[in-house]
């Protein structure tokens, strides 16, 4: 005979896939019955037309069934009253309730949060933070990434994300890919819409990514930020004053030149910075042989010039792009590969590292 308990036990360990919470500890098993082995269930979605309703019916399809004498599930659903749900974005805020606070800038905050700079655009910023950001999943670690790149987002697409965040009141809850969460302004703007924001707008739409979105319990915080020193670049400073910068470049010294400045904008505001990236620093032939198409040493200079340490070197690998423009980022699709090991040994020094708490001296261009 198969005890009601314990398939109840089993279905409320059940994990919502956005909020990343047991149904038991949202309260979101309604009614539950067992007539020998078959099993009846109702669940309350958080809002009408949830859009992973179907991974949560087998997610719960497959807890019940691993009960001893199941033999058969039904899983209907129906969805949160408005109240509940304004309960329910009460608590994903937090004890600040109503106020706009942004928890990751709180000293007693987890997460680490580490925005990925370059001097020009065209360097792989934005390849280097979808696979950075998955590497670090792959470690078993809860990463997010904020794709502040207001004007040429791209982080979306090259993680294989269609559809928008769900919606509870006025929380956000981001999209996920790979196990990695995602804000852009990709999800706010039409396709043929020109975001033409100055400053002000701008400071404004990235406090609502920190501000309005439930990052839930991240280790990492990646920021996708534009190309330059411009105003976003000054907004997450003052937003998130722990935060590090990782500075992405490649081996071509005109790319270093203009890479150090992201370096310099990163002093100027008492961001640390947590190492250098080279990417696009040599391809491998069919011969085996490796050729520097971009130069050499572009990566090491700007690390010495800055004084911290080159954390790796990327390669220039053709399903890297690829991959980038199919949403299947090269770490996930081939783990294995001379890319994905790269981007496995940056997320190792990373992780190894932890965040640098030394102060530096004032960065001098020459």
């Amino acid at each position: 005979m198969v005890e009601v308990g314990a398939v109840r036990t089993a279905i409320e360990q059940v994990e919502d896939p956005e909020i990343h919470r047991s149904l038991g500890d949202l309260g979101m098993i309604r009614d539950l019955t067992v007539t020998a082995g078959s099993v009846s269930v109702l669940v309350a979605l958080t809002i009408p037309g949830c859009p992973l309703k179907d991974q949560l019916q087998g997610d719960v399809t497959e807890a019940a069934m691993s009960v001893a004498g199941v033999t058969a599930v039904d899983v209907s659903f129906t969805s949160m009253t408005d109240e509940e749900r304004a309960s329910l974005s009460a608590e994903l805020r937090g004890p600040a309730g109503d106020a706009r606070e942004i928890t990751l800038a709180k000293a007693g905050s987890k997460t680490r949060v580490i925005g990925i700079a370059s001097g020009k655009g065209g360097v792989g910023k934005s390849s280097v933070t979808a696979n950075l950001a998955v590497a670090l999943t792959l470690k078993g670690l809860r990463v997010g990434i904020i794709d502040a790149d207001v004007w040429g987002f791209s982080i979306p697409k090259m993680m294989g994300i269609d559809r928008p965040p769900t919606v509870i009141d006025d929380i956000l809850l981001p999209p996920e890919a790979y196990g990695v969460g995602v804000i852009s302004m990709d999800f706010f703007v039409q396709p043929d819409q020109a975001v033409v924001w100055r400053g002000p707008m701008l400071h404004k739409a990235l406090e609502q990514f920190l501000v309005d979105v439930h990052w839930g319990d991240l280790d990492y915080l990646l920021i996708d930020m534009p190309p330059g020193t411009g105003d976003v670049a000054i907004s997450i400073s003052q937003y998130l004053p722990r935060s590090e910068i990782l500075v992405v470049t490649t081996p071509q010294p005109t790319a270093q030149r203009v890479a150090v400045r992201a370096g310099l904008m990163a002093r100027k505001v008492n961001q640390d910075i947590v190492g250098v990236v080279e990417n696009m620093s040599w391809f491998t032939g069919d011969d085996g042989k490796s050729y520097e198409l971009f130069g050499s040493g572009g990566g090491a200079e700007l690390a010495d010039q800055l004084d911290v340490d080159l954390l790796g070197q990327v390669p220039l690998v053709p399903e890297l792009r690829e991959g980038a423009d199919v949403g299947r980022p090269i770490t996930a699709i081939d783990p294995e590969g001379e890319a994905a090991s790269a981007f496995a040994g940056i997320a190792d020094e990373l992780v190894a590292r932890g965040p640098r708490l030394t102060s530096h001296p004032e960065l001098v261009i020459s």
